[in-house]
């Protein structure tokens, strides 16, 4: 896969006829509207020969339950693991199941490993630490979500967790490293899979909720692999910004390595956009979009568009029909390429997205030609 990026008044139809293909080739494999416009700095992949061969590599992958199965079925032949996110623990030690059972059944027809995905989310949507400590604080309670997580296994078909304990309180770490450990033992005895996911750090100084009790070394010991988190830098309450920074990547992969083992390392990869209005408040949400989204968006607005080969990121400005501004984050078939590169530098185990919902046949392409998914039964 090549990376060709639009010059000035350059159509998709004369980039088509450099590479001896066509625009509708083009446009399909970049998921672009309109193939009759393009705007200077489009990042488009193009078919190509491969410049290396595939390795084997774990690819995760999250969606939320709404993804039509239809979708899905196109998706999951592409990936090792797959999980319905999510589960929902209450302070009982329960669980609530997401409405799965249909993707379940097909990425087993696809050969993707179904997982439970079990989280601390509250009623509000978000992630809770009165929730989790409710759990991690009492032994019974723990016991009751160990019983509640293999019944749904048994029950279901699934063939692992994937377990997201995020916003946890310092002084539950412990807590949640014995949880881990317990829910290792479990799962490892019945032959199942065990995934955690871990807010992205780069050294033991930070204190915050959202980082301080994941315990990297303890996860890389008890887990089968770990999903970093490499995300949402730029976020929806934040400042506009690059997602995936490479640079915040490479921060934590330089702190993970050295506490987890490469192999079982899964660099998070994000698979969306933020909008932003501007000029930017405190208490301003961007709105979520997918990358193709943001791409076309750009087009259909005429905007320019820069890359940020620090972050390996790209952004543009546009102003809306009610006269408003707004700057996009997204990432496109230069920042695919970017992060890519690091799971072999790193010698990582795999990748993990997040989110399938968004259509994106441009980093299903690449990461086709890239690697070859860890398939597991």
């Amino acid at each position: 896969m090549n990376v060709y990026v639009v010059q000035n008044e350059e159509s998709l139809h004369a980039v088509a006829r450099r590479f001896s293909t066509t625009a509708e080739t083009l446009a399909r494999l970049n998921a672009l509207a309109d193939p009759s416009r393009t705007v200077p700095g489009l990042a488009l992949a193009v078919p190509g020969e491969a410049h290396k061969p595939r390795r084997e590599a774990v690819v995760n992958a999250y969606a939320y339950p709404t993804l039509p199965v239809r979708i899905a079925a196109e998706l999951l032949g592409h990936f090792s693991f797959f999980s319905s996110f999510c589960a929902r623990m209450t302070a009982e030690g329960d669980l609530i199941p997401p409405d799965d059972a249909a993707l379940v059944g097909a990425a087993l027809s696809c050969g993707a490993m179904p997982l439970l995905c079990v989280a601390n989310l509250g009623e509000g949507g978000g992630f809770s630490g009165d929730l989790a400590h409710a759990v991690l604080a009492d032994s019974r309670r723990q016991e009751a979500l160990l019983e509640r997580i293999l019944a749904l296994i048994g029950a279901r078909g699934y063939r692992g967790v994937s377990l997201n304990l995020a916003c946890l309180y310092p002084f539950d770490r412990e807590a949640c490293n014995a949880f881990l450990r317990r829910a290792a033992q479990r799962l490892h005895e019945r032959g199942r899979i065990l995934i955690t996911a871990l807010a992205p750090k780069a050294d033991e100084s930070r204190s915050e909720w959202l980082y301080a009790a994941h315990d990297y070394a303890v996860h890389g010991e008890e887990a089968d692999w770990v999903v970093l988190m490499t995300y949402d830098w730029g976020h929806r309450h934040g400042e506009p910004g690059p997602v995936s920074p490479l640079g915040g990547i490479r921060s934590v992969l330089d702190y993970a390595s050295e506490r987890i083992q490469s192999g079982k390392i899964l660099m998070g990869f994000s698979n969306y956009a933020y909008n932003w209005v501007l000029p930017w408040r405190e208490g301003g949400e961007a709105s979520v979009l997918s990358n193709a989204a943001a791409a076309n968006l750009a087009v259909s607005a005429g905007a320019e568009i820069c890359y940020d080969a620090r972050a390996a990121a790209s952004h543009f400005r546009y102003r809306d029909a009610a006269g408003l501004w707004h700057e996009v984050w997204f990432e496109d078939a230069r920042s695919v390429k970017a992060r890519l590169s690091l799971v072999d530098e790193y010698d990582l185990g795999g990748i993990s997205l997040w989110a399938a919902n968004f259509p994106n046949p441009m980093l299903l392409a690449t990461l086709q030609e890239a690697f070859s998914p860890v398939k597991l039964r």
